[in-house]
């Protein structure tokens, strides 16, 4: 058993799980782009990846193949451009940003 997981029912109030995820303002902004994106038929499925760096919203076009982005929250970034990401499947830096809604705003996404 983990653990590491917890059930946070109260995010407002309770500070301590923000530092290690999406707050929930971060959080509505990257699902109303995945919202808008499923219903374009672009993205099909996402998952979350959380270490003490970092977590990670990864979407993909079918459930079946690697992911096509990830939009990552940096922790303790060493640049304060460096703090919202998008990587591509194999890492590689696209955008990034200190403002997670100026990072997604007006994107291409079938060309980045």
């Amino acid at each position: 058993m983990n653990n590491n997981l917890r059930l946070v029912i109260d995010n407002v109030k309770n500070q301590i799980e923000n530092k290690h995820f999406f707050e929930k303002e971060e959080l509505k902004i990257i699902l109303d782009l995945y919202a808008k994106m499923v219903s374009e038929g672009s993205w099909k499925d996402y998952g979350l990846s959380i270490s003490s760096k970092q977590v990670g919203f990864s979407v993909f076009k079918n459930a079946t193949e690697n992911a096509l982005y990830k939009i990552c929250k940096n922790f303790k970034p060493k640049n304060k451009n460096l703090k919202y990401l998008i990587t591509d499947t194999n890492g590689k830096i696209l955008k990034n940003s200190f403002d997670l809604k100026n990072l997604l705003k007006n994107i291409n996404w079938k060309k980045l």
